[in-house]
């Protein structure tokens, strides 16, 4: 073996050959995953829970390019919109909205092609997107384990996860910055890989016995660059998108620390902070505002925008080194932070995030009760529900996980697990300071992916690492087969209150465990 490849060994690892099979079983799951999200995705045919934010503001967004103002209260125009008609905006006065255009502009996407009255359309890209996700996950699992296999189930627990399928029913913008931040998560991966290649080529290309004091630059870094459009599309879906941003900047230039001192610099820290932390600071930040201001374009181009006018009519406040039209949008900043800060309000479902993982408080989209002949219900009171209640079988292991990985990472120092684990700092970990808020369990969707990742983490230990002994690997498995079945029929008994079934009161009873999920 020659110096280039004892050093790509070093820093890449283990590398899987089965190309094929590592696109063909998580593709099968995206396909199954696909057909059960897009199964009656339409129904029920009603605005269910933020949607009917959401959902007309996609509309307003075709019509107006941004969001305009409803004739009366949200949920009291709903009749009026799910009935066929989209006369129920006032076209002249824009409404002051708390979430960046990107979600809603997908979410119109599938109203552009399918009809804006059509809730098979208000659905639809969020759909795909959760259909896409499900293959996502399975070749991120790939390249993370180095294993086709571990790969194929991730992709199987991401399509019969309960959150991710409920989301992926659902027009609400969660599963969109969920998306991209797990693309953002991909592109680094692949970053790293191709990074590590590029520093051993470079590292080899040196004369025998050089001792490097910093290493060689490498500034080129495209997919990294991909990242940093997808963190971007993420802070243009909801704020929170940022905490990502944070932890994945954090997490990439820690491996390139990592890299150099595989290689041999000898002031590894130093140079990858300066050659490594430097640039990817500055052109990850410049790519991810870029794109955050480009995904305003149409309030930019709008004379009816909320607050677009705003620089005008307050000569003299704001940020006055900004020009107008980005005087006007810090100011609407301002005060949709405002709104997020002190959204106190008592609500039914709100819940804590120390209670997520274990999922104490599923978050009750819709419900409704049927008597007797009304809806196919043959008893005398029925139940039709959409519950945001996550698989049992899967978040509970993901809570044992957690501990797993937080050894493998702190005593083992294994890369992967904390990856992983940055997963949950973005998606989760924010949530802890923000408990004076009014929040939701639904808010794990944004870092489900990450569960699923956990949860494999876990399945290969009890596999066992290549080389173990047949029979190691044998029972490996079996227990992961045995799980897998156990998913499956979690799935299947969970599906009615997923999917606004119709059920017998009592049957709906039998699936809320906890008075806490009623």
């Amino acid at each position: 073996m020659d110096r280039r490849e004892q050093l790509r060994s070093r820093l890449l690892g283990f590398r899987p050959s089965d190309v094929l099979w590592g696109w063909l079983g998580p593709l099968l799951f995206a396909l199954i995953g696909g057909l059960v999200r897009f199964w009656s995705l339409g129904r029920p045919h009603q605005l269910i829970f933020d949607e009917t934010y959401y959902v007309k503001q996609g509309v307003s967004m075709l019509d107006h390019g941004v969001e305009m103002k409803w004739k009366g209260e949200g949920e009291k125009v709903d009749p009026t919109f799910t009935e066929g008609s989209t006369d129920v905006f006032i076209t002249t006065q824009g409404d002051m909205v708390v979430h960046p255009p990107v979600g809603k502009w997908i979410i119109a996407f599938g109203e552009w092609v399918l009809g804006p009255t059509s809730s098979f359309g208000w659905r639809f890209s969020v759909a795909l997107l959760g259909t896409i996700s499900i293959l996502m996950v399975g070749r991120i699992a790939r390249r993370l384990f180095r294993s086709s296999w571990l790969g194929t189930i991730a992709a199987f627990l991401m399509a019969f996860e309960g959150h991710h399928f409920v989301h992926s029913r659902t027009g609400l913008l969660d599963l969109i910055l969920m998306f991209f931040a797990l693309a953002a998560f991909g592109a680094l991966l692949i970053d790293r890989d191709w990074s590590r290649r590029r520093l051993a080529e470079k590292v080899a290309a040196l004369p025998a016995g050089v001792r490097m004091r910093t290493g060689p630059w490498l500034l080129w870094r495209p997919w990294r660059l991909v990242a940093a459009v997808s963190l971007g599309l993420a802070c243009g879906t909801k704020w929170s998108g940022l905490y990502f941003f944070a932890i994945f900047g954090l997490m990439t230039v820690w491996w390139d620390i990592g890299a150099r001192r595989a290689v041999g610099t000898r002031r590894w820290f130093g140079a990858g902070i300066l050659k490594d932390g430097v640039p990817a600071g500055i052109s990850m930040s410049l790519v991810v505002l870029g794109t955050y201001l480009a995904s305003w374009a149409s309030w930019f181009t709008s004379t009816h925008g909320y607050n677009r006018s705003w620089a005008a009519d307050n000569p003299g406040e704001g940020v006055q080194w900004l020009p107008p039209s980005l005087r006007s949008l810090w100011d609407y900043h301002v005060q949709a932070y405002g709104f997020h800060d002190t959204l106190t309000s008592e609500h039914t479902y709100q819940s804590n995030p120390w209670s997520w993982m274990v999922q104490s408080r599923p978050t009750s989209f819709f419900y409704e009760s049927k008597e007797m002949g009304v809806e196919g219900c043959a008893v005398d009171k029925c139940s039709k529900a959409i519950t945001s209640l996550g698989s049992v079988s899967i978040w509970w292991l993901a809570t044992i996980a957690l501990f797993f990985l937080l050894y493998h990472w702190g005593m083992k120092r294994d890369w992967r697990a904390g990856a992983i684990l940055a997963g949950f700092v973005g998606g989760w970990l924010p949530w802890f300071f923000l408990q004076h808020r009014t929040i939701f369990t639904f808010y794990v969707i944004s870092f489900q992916p990450w569960v699923i990742l956990a949860v494999v983490f876990l399945l290969g230990l009890a596999l066992g690492p290549r080389g173990a002994p047949e029979r190691r690997r044998r029972v490996g498995h079996l227990v992961i087969g045995a799980y897998c079945l156990l998913v499956l029929a979690n799935f299947a008994f969970f599906w009615p209150v997923w999917t606004a079934q119709v059920i017998p009161y009592d049957h709906w009873q039998w699936r809320m465990w906890f008075p806490s999920w009623v």
